[in-house]
């Protein structure tokens, strides 16, 4: 890889011989900290959890991200948790948008990915025709330097994008209390959407799978998953109302059981879910009950890009290099928006943005409605946040 980046021959049996340093980028994502060093579990120790309000985490819950000049990731917020993010070499941009941002940013659940919204829009260079509301959309932008750290609060839409010729960063994401319903309502967009798609036409090569999914995971297996999740739930809201009537545990921390974006296993039993696993495929961690994010008085705010300046979503205005932390509420596959540049994995595919579109547009010479259209309607945010009160409050009586 190293070689790659700065354009050296290397080996025909190397996998960067076939990809042209000029027109690809590469990058690699979700590496899991604890996986990579397994026996060194003494440099989890290095990082001082306890200087940002978590003493009881380390090194093993994060992962590692490198990647080449102008690797990134689509537009997208992520259902669980909020995030740290330690920028180590290289810059990356990071184009930040608010939950109340949601509908000018037209989400989309595919391609699928286990916690992760997507937004259809390009956001650096985004078709106001397809999506004119993205207009009202308020773009925070900042560059995350080397030694820098951002937090990402919960539900903030970001997409980033690697400005040098090697970038590596660390992230984590903490455990939040609103994950016990997050993960019910992913359970939920899972079992619905494989359920749809895998019902088409299977001669249609439709990549509705997200590259970070293994597979589809079939119905019985889906369904585990959101009775598991629910079970979790439950228990969860079961502690805490016993806690809350019980003056004498007043302040005790609990543990509540996270994931973070990854597949379950087509092997896996529903009790694992209840217990806490970790699996390959798909990880759970545990975390320390948190009743607010607590971060000094030493933020500083990603303010919202000046209107002024640039329009949003025309081009990226960084904010100072100072303004690194806001205090509000992967690989992956795509052509770059500077040079064309494609992900070394994405022959097949397209950005986002052009898998959407062209799936419609293949479908609208032979009806009105698309499979897609029809998930995009289902799983919209709002609905499945809806059917899980429902099937929660169901499960309660």
């Amino acid at each position: 890889f190293l070689a790659w980046t700065s354009g050296q021959p290397t080996s025909v049996s190397r996998p960067f011989s076939c990809y042209d340093s000029s027109k690809y980028w590469a990058y690699a994502d979700y590496k899991y900290i604890a996986r990579i060093f397994e026996d060194k579990t003494e440099i989890f120790k290095d990082i001082m959890w306890s200087d940002f309000g978590f003493p009881g985490r380390n090194g093993k819950e994060s992962t590692l991200w490198i990647g080449s000049a102008e690797a990134n990731t689509p537009c997208h917020l992520d259902s669980y948790g909020c995030n740290l993010v330690l920028q180590i070499q290289g810059r990356k941009r990071w184009h930040l948008f608010p939950p109340s941002n949601t509908t000018f940013l037209y989400p989309t659940r595919i391609p699928y990915e286990e916690s992760s919204i997507f937004s259809k829009v390009n956001v650096v260079n985004p078709d106001l025709r397809h999506y004119p509301q993205f207009r009202k959309a308020q773009a925070h932008v900042v560059t995350l330097n080397p030694g820098q750290v951002l937090f990402v609060p919960r539900h903030w839409w970001h997409y980033v994008e690697s400005v040098d010729p090697i970038t590596v960063s660390i992230n984590s994401w903490i455990e939040l209390d609103a994950d016990h319903k997050a993960r019910v309502e992913e359970a939920i967009t899972r079992t619905l959407v494989c359920a749809i798609k895998s019902a088409e036409n299977p001669s249609r090569l439709d990549a509705w799978l997200n590259p970070t999914e293994v597979e589809a995971t079939s119905h019985e297996i889906n369904l585990q998953y959101l009775n598991g999740a629910i079970s979790a739930y439950l228990e969860y809201q079961m502690v805490t109302v016993s806690e809350d009537r019980d003056c004498s545990t007043h302040g005790t921390e609990k543990e509540a059981s996270s994931c973070k974006r990854r597949k379950i296993q087509a092997n896996t039993k529903p009790e694992d879910y209840k217990s806490g696993t970790q699996e390959a495929g798909f990880t759970v961690v545990k975390a320390k009950k948190l009743e607010k994010i607590p971060f000094g008085v030493h933020l500083i705010p990603v303010l919202p890009q000046s209107q002024e300046a640039s329009s949003v979503g025309a081009g990226a205005v960084e904010s100072d290099s100072r303004d690194l932390l806001s205090e509000n509420e992967g690989g992956h596959f795509g052509k770059s928006r500077c040079t064309g540049k494609q992900s070394v994995m994405s022959n097949d595919c397209e950005t986002l943005a052009d898998q959407t579109d062209s799936d419609s547009t293949a479908n609208s010479s032979q009806m009105g409605i698309s499979t897609n259209d029809l998930l995009d309607c289902l799983v919209n945010p709002q609905v499945i946040s809806l059917v899980a009160s429902l099937l929660l409050e169901r499960e309660r009586v």
